[in-house]
């Protein structure tokens, strides 16, 4: 058997129009230990955390592996594994602090990788996890929201870019869970989308959120789920938001943001970041696992559909870099896959 594995790495942070930016390479194949599962991997998504860590960085003295969405068959595991065996069918987003699954074989934590929806093939559900991890950690646990519409009765929540790969999962969850979605979309594609993703209104982020909230029968929402510029939207963002209610965001920004504007409203703000537990390697990274255990029974009873939109062929240096671009156009609709040739 090869110790060697075939990869798409990195040497120097880079433009994705420089052909270095992302190369093909051959890296020694990992072997799993512990907790491991070691993954031949099928298919993964792009998102835009990966053009993130690929643009920004010192020099890699060893080939620096993106990837943090993938769907594969367990190929080995590690003496402490319990919860899969060889020949799984598995779906994961991995760790920010580990190679990625821009590679042949990826070694991932068991405790936050699930076994993938039986309806879907792996290209499908290679472009869930990340996203769906990201949205039901933002909804159910940092905005507090209960999974149960008899609660939420009444209840709303402005998606900011429902059209995206996380708010396209988030709007369909949020309607699961009872509340009435209003996503900002602008172009007449991304507001069909959002529509067919869980919004019940669509306004336009490029236009006063407050103005078309109001000529949408809502002055206010009980919460915000922000996608897109956290520091352009705060102001229409502490405008909107309700009395207690609670506002979350997964874009980071330099600006410092005026928190004291939402003290007379007792509004809370919180951030989301999905690579939390394995980064820290949190007491309950279990969880993950658990999510997407939940989410893959939903897809498999016609819940949630999956959200991929656009699809490379061969797992290569070529098709990364032409996905990078296409996502750091900011234009996405969904998700973007590519899959291995096998």
């Amino acid at each position: 058997m090869s110790k060697e594995m075939k990869a798409v790495g990195l040497y120097q942070h880079l433009p994705i129009t420089n052909e270095e930016s992302l190369v093909d390479v051959t890296v020694p194949k990992p072997q799993a230990s512990g907790q491991d599962l070691l993954v031949k991997i099928k298919a993964v998504s792009v998102n835009p955390v990966d053009t993130k860590v690929r643009a920004n960085g010192d020099e890699e003295e060893e080939a620096k592996i993106l990837g943090y969405d993938a769907a594969g068959i367990v190929e080995a595991v590690g003496e402490q594994v319990t919860s899969f065996q060889v020949g799984d069918e598995v779906y994961y987003a991995g760790s920010i602090a580990r190679p990625g699954s821009n590679s042949e074989f990826q070694l991932v934590d068991e405790r936050i990788a699930a076994k993938k929806p039986h309806t879907l093939s792996f290209k499908e559900a290679a472009a869930l996890p990340l996203t769906s991890l990201t949205a039901w950690e933002a909804l159910f646990e940092r905005l507090n929201i209960p999974f149960n519409p008899s609660e939420n009765q009444g209840k709303s929540i402005l998606i900011i870019n429902a059209s995206g790969g996380v708010g396209s999962i988030a709007g369909q969850l949020a309607q699961l869970a009872g509340l009435t979605v209003i996503g900002t979309a602008s172009r007449e594609e991304t507001i069909t989308w959002a529509k067919d993703h869980g919004a019940a209104y669509t306004i336009n982020h490029h236009r006063p959120l407050a103005s078309q909230l109001e000529k949408a029968g809502f002055p206010q929402v009980d919460y915000i789920f922000c996608l897109s510029s956290t520091d352009q939207h705060w102001g229409a963002m502490v405008e909107a938001i309700k009395p207690q209610g609670k506002i979350c965001s997964i874009v980071e920004t330099d600006t410092n943001l005026n928190l004291t504007a939402l003290q007379h409203k007792s509004a809370t703000f919180v951030w989301e970041f999905m690579f939390t537990r394995p980064l820290f390697q949190t007491e309950d990274m279990q969880e993950q696992q658990n999510i997407l255990h939940q989410l893959a029974k939903l897809i498999d009873d016609e819940k949630i559909k999956s959200t991929v939109t656009t699809t490379f062929t061969g797992l290569n240096a070529q098709n990364l870099r032409k996905a990078h671009e296409i996502v750091e156009e900011g234009k996405m609709i969904g998700k973007m896959v590519v899959e291995t040739e096998e």
